[in-house]
């Protein structure tokens, strides 16, 4: 299952409150990628998610765990386990929910994306063959016009910029820079989806079946959502990320 990915594999799986769906989603990934490693990246879970993240790394080892000293945000997270990642010579780094809505199933496709020559591949919910499971209308029209707006703002030629279900290499993010990142949530993906096709990257979006999480409760706020419409507005209106020029 594995033939076609470039290189070594890190799944980055940030967590908060998530005890009952991590054993889990770690028993997928496991299963449907083997040779993949995975890394746990807890915020300090006042529910003892991170002592459950400890005791599957010690049971297995290509599960790792990174303890965080408190919620930082999804961004911080991803981007604290990309450091950790690309330090360690891992060559993929990717980013999938611990609440089951991204199924592991699923990653072989974006690693031939990969393996096809993307820099970046996305888990895309609307490309044609992509599709959401469980979510009420109101949540899929703010996810699809959220995401029209963007392409809108920021000419970014991308259908689902705001997905969380992604597969990196590693050379892309270090070409991208992570240092000025500060975003979070939804913007987070958005900022580092441009930060890739600025800089001539390419990006190549898979259907996937997005399943609203059944364990736990969704970390999306109206905070988040509005951070992610301020930033892109500014953006947009500033031509801020025209700094994010196409090396050639």
């Amino acid at each position: 299952m594995m033939e076609r990915t470039p290189g070594r594999v890190l799944v980055i799986v940030p967590t908060y409150n998530e005890r009952d769906s991590l054993p889990v989603i770690t028993a997928r990934v496991r299963e449907a990628v083997p040779e993949a490693h995975l890394l746990i990246a807890d915020d300090n879970s006042p529910d003892g998610t991170g002592e459950i993240a400890d005791a599957l790394a010690a049971d297995d080892d290509h599960v790792h765990v990174l303890h965080r000293p408190g919620k930082k945000g999804l961004g911080a997270a991803y981007i604290a386990g990309f450091r950790w990642g690309m330090e360690q010579g891992y060559d993929v780094l990717v980013e999938m929910d611990a609440d089951g809505s991204h199924q592991p199933e699923e990653l072989p496709k974006l690693f031939d994306a990969l393996a096809d020559g993307a820099d970046l591949a996305i888990g895309s919910r609307w490309v044609p063959g992509g599709k959401v499971v469980n979510w009420p209308t109101s949540r899929e029209f703010l996810s699809r016009g959220a995401n029209i707006y963007t392409r809108m703002a920021l000419g970014v030629p991308v259908r689902d910029s705001t997905a969380g279900f992604r597969a990196y290499r590693a050379a892309a993010l270090e070409k991208i820079g992570l240092d000025d990142v500060e975003s979070q949530g939804y913007c987070f993906q958005v900022d580092l989806t441009m930060r890739t096709v600025r800089h001539g990257l390419r990006v190549a979006e898979v259907p996937i079946t997005f399943v609203d999480r059944t364990v736990g409760a969704s970390k999306m706020s109206r905070g988040i959502v509005a951070e992610a419409l301020w930033r892109i507005t500014v953006w947009g209106v500033t031509g801020l990320p025209r700094r994010f020029r196409r090396t050639r």
